[in-house]
């Protein structure tokens, strides 16, 4: 399914209105009553809030899927029985309201633990926005014997949640699995009896992300890029750090992991996106 990249990625179809997923917020950018060092400070917390702004409402609809999930599992166990794969059909309308609601999202749903469903060893209950609009399932063949795909638990988007407990951003690679797009994957765990019991995802073009986000870090006097937990280069205005590069050096899990603060290492200055699990590197003014 995923192969990081660079920049260059097929063209489609026009990203959503920036104006709406923007904001209202304040504009980032210099503090004309402060110093060199303090402006820099201003300018990189208040980006750092308008990424944060730009994904919480794809957030929101993972947050909900999750919750939808859960519910369903429980009422399962609760009945005495292991949960099958027809249970999860019950998501499909919240699925395709977020679909319709979030400009940003491209494909939503929940995957399956393998072991977790008593009828099939592995299940992705995704739903996708096609071309025209029209919300469509993924039709996928799990197989091992089969499908290369059978085994996605090493995937990002899947291993971050699992290991660490906490929503992650997966990403840029090109999805292979779902649209052939360069895409980012937000993913959040779900737990049930405090097990871990598959993750709820939301896909997001990254050609719509970065029309949101580009502008954004083109207010601040300096070269910036957004960086997942895997270091890997989510939107970049820095041309020695393209799109689906990878930054060394720093720990950025350990960042995010990290009551919100600015950090430093060498050179950079790194600023965690206010609750996102992003992290905007810029150099150290």
């Amino acid at each position: 399914m995923a192969r990081s990249t660079g920049l260059a990625r097929p063209t489609g179809a026009a990203a959503p209105d920036r104006a709406r997923i923007l904001g209202t917020g304040t504009e980032a950018g210099p503090d004309s009553g402060a110093g060199a060092d303090s402006s820099a400070d201003v300018g990189a917390d208040a980006v750092a809030r308008r990424v944060r702004d730009t994904l919480e409402g794809v957030f929101a609809a993972v947050a909900a899927t999750r919750a939808d999930t859960a519910a369903l599992l429980t009422a399962a166990a609760a009945a005495g029985r292991p949960p099958v794969s027809a249970d999860l059909a019950a998501l499909r309308p919240g699925l395709h309201g977020r679909l319709a609601a979030q400009d940003l999202v491209s494909g939503a749903g929940f995957v399956a633990a393998p072991g977790l469903l008593g009828d099939v060893p592995a299940w992705l209950e995704w739903w996708q926005r096609g071309p025209e609009g029209t919300v469509r399932p993924l039709l996928l063949d799990l197989d091992p014997e089969h499908s290369a795909y059978s085994d996605y638990t090493h995937w990002d988007w899947y291993a971050l949640p699992r290991e660490t407990g906490q929503r992650a951003v997966a990403g840029p690679y090109v999805d292979y699995l779902c649209s052939d797009e360069y895409s980012l994957t937000l993913s959040a765990p779900v737990h049930l009896g405090g097990r871990f019991v598959g993750v709820a995802a939301a896909d997001v073009y990254l050609r719509h992300f970065e029309a949101a986000v580009l502008p954004v870090l083109q207010q601040l006097p300096v070269p910036a890029r957004l960086v997942n937990a895997r270091g890997r280069v989510a939107a970049s205005t820095d041309p020695g750090h393209l799109g689906g590069s990878l930054t060394k050096g720093p720990d950025l899990a350990a960042v995010l992991a990290a009551p919100p603060a600015v950090h430093r290492h060498g050179t950079l200055r790194l600023t965690p996106c206010a609750g996102t699990p992003l992290v905007l590197v810029t150099p150290e003014p």
